[in-house]
């Protein structure tokens, strides 16, 4: 199977397809972290047209999402908000048969004609011991089912919360919206 993971430059879902025979190839305006010839460094519109099978997105949630809140006023002002929204809508309209946007909650559901996701996501479903809630928009896919919950039950902040604690950092963003290995085995086992 042809499978595209659109603005992605950690490498992580397109190797959980990988791993499991597929062609599958990432695209992104950074390089990959993981060195490969399986990535296209550049706009995904330009990669876009060509025989896929599946996509799966993740496009910049900065002008989106709920936790900068705070900035949605002068990033409506300015049409970062309105930009980010029209990106989301293009990528779901593509004519890739199955397709998977994700994005933490945000204005998606609210503004967009797209509305509210297919389901949300945690990684506590899928093996690792932390929440960041993700919703999943699909097209021609069946929502993701746990793989391996995780009991929270007792663990710190610290623990569960560990994205929110990270540190000042250089790479503090790109930490946070790497996808989660679990998810990504998942989407791999599940889609594939």
């Amino acid at each position: 199977m042809n499978v595209l993971i659109g603005c992605e430059y950690s490498g992580v879902v397109r190797e959980a397809f990988a791993a499991r025979g597929h062609n599958a190839w990432s695209c992104d305006l950074l390089p990959s972290d993981t060195p490969t010839d399986k990535h296209y460094q550049g706009d995904i519109f330009d990669f876009i047209e060509g025989d896929w099978d599946l996509a799966i997105f993740h496009p910049p949630c900065t002008d989106l999402a709920i936790s900068g809140a705070a900035w949605f006023p002068e990033k409506i002002k300015d049409g970062r908000q309105q930009a980010a929204i029209k990106f989301f809508e293009r990528l779901y309209q593509c004519d890739i048969p199955r397709v998977c946007l994700e994005n933490p909650v945000g204005v998606i559901s609210t503004k967009s004609y797209i509305g509210k996701p297919t389901q949300y996501v945690q990684p506590y479903e899928h093996g690792h011991y932390e929440t960041k809630k993700t919703g999943l928009w699909l097209r021609g896919l069946d929502p993701l089912k746990p793989t391996d919950i995780k009991d929270l039950t007792g663990l710190p902040k610290k623990v569960t919360q560990r994205l929110h604690y990270l540190p000042p950092s250089k790479d503090r963003w790109k930490l946070r919206s790497t996808t989660y290995k679990g998810i990504a085995q998942a989407m791999a086992e599940q889609w594939g």
